[in-house]
Order: structure tokens, then sequence, then C-alpha cells
């Protein structure tokens, strides 16, 4: 069955609309335990599961396009960027740990806007493996699961949520080398 080939990148973008929507769900009562809390983390976790989804309909329906290259990592640093400093804001995570991340993934955008002219950036497997481990790190996060399994929850955020500020930083510096590499070699040539 074929599938309308602007589907993935509409599901891209319908996930940058949600970032802002899941801010205001996750600020709105200040962060309390309660219904919008959970909300909140429900919205996160569906929308960056989406970003499998939209994947693997492109591949699999090969509809593989530029603008999805392009538009999928924006939509991943969109709703994580907001929920790194909807954390902050709540104090629940410190805020040199947001302007790293942020530092980083602003960093990359800017760069692959850039060259967009030249090629495209496409998210290379480390990265791919830093947005997984912000997604887990950031779900749990969200998640008010002290609530409900007790506070020694906050060990496992912090350790998934260094994980995720490692290869967050690894695959910075994994990018700017393959780049370097890359335009040596185009130099050479």
């Amino acid at each position: 069955m074929a599938i309308p080939r602007q589907l993935p990148n509409a599901i891209t973008i319908v996930r940058i609309l949600c970032a802002p929507v899941f801010l205001w769900m996750l600020l709105a009562d200040g962060g309390a335990d309660g219904a919008l809390r959970w909300w909140a983390a429900v919205l996160f976790i569906v929308a960056i599961a989406t970003d499998g989804l939209d994947g693997y309909l492109a591949r699999r329906h090969d509809i593989v396009t530029d603008l999805g290259k392009l538009l999928d990592p924006i939509a991943d640093k969109v709703l994580t960027g907001f929920a790194f400093v909807g954390l902050s804001i709540l104090a629940e995570l410190p805020w040199w740990v947001t302007i790293i991340v942020l530092v980083r993934e602003i960093g990359i955008t800017v760069y692959r806007f850039a060259v967009v002219s030249d090629h495209v950036l496409a998210a290379a497997w480390m990265g791919k493996l830093k947005t997984v481990a912000q997604a887990v790190a950031l779900s749990l996060a969200l998640l008010p699961l002290w609530t409900i399994v007790g506070e020694w929850i906050w060990w496992l955020n912090g350790v998934t949520m260094t994980i995720a500020v490692v290869l967050t930083v690894a695959s910075g510096i994994d990018y700017i080398v393959s780049e370097v590499r890359g335009a040596r070699r185009k130099a050479s040539e």
C-alpha cells in the first residue's frame, strides 16, 4: 500500500508543533505532579516516538527527501530542547546541563543550514544514539514516577541524564571531526 509522499515530513512538522504545547502543559501548574505533568510527559513521549515512525515510513516507501533529512533532526532538537529548558525552569535539571545540550544542538543546526547549499548533513549513528538517550532520560525526568516508585528514581534519572549529556557532547565532536575530514578529502580531490 502506497502512502502519501508528504506523510513522513508532515509527521515531523507535527512533532515540531507539539513542542510548545508540551512546554505549556509542563509549566502551566508549576511542574506539579498532577494530571498536567502526566499529560505533558505522555505528549513528549508520543511526539518523540514519531521520530522513529517518520524515518521508518520514509525509508520503507523510498520517499526520503532532503527536506526530511533537514527537518527531522531539527524537530528532535526543538522537542528535546523545550524539555531541557522546561526541566531547568522547574529547577529539576541544572541550567549548565541545558546550556551544554543547547549549545551543541544549536551549533549543529546552524552548521546544517550553513552547508545546506553544498550538502545535507544527515543524522549520523552517534547522533541517533544521542537522540534515543535524550528521549529516555527526558521521559524518565518528565514522568513523575517518584510519586509511584519512590525517591530512588532520582538516581536512575541522574544516570540516564549523564549518559545523554555525554553522548550529546561526543556526537557533537563526531559531527565536527567528520565534517573536517570530509572537507579535507574534498579539498585534496
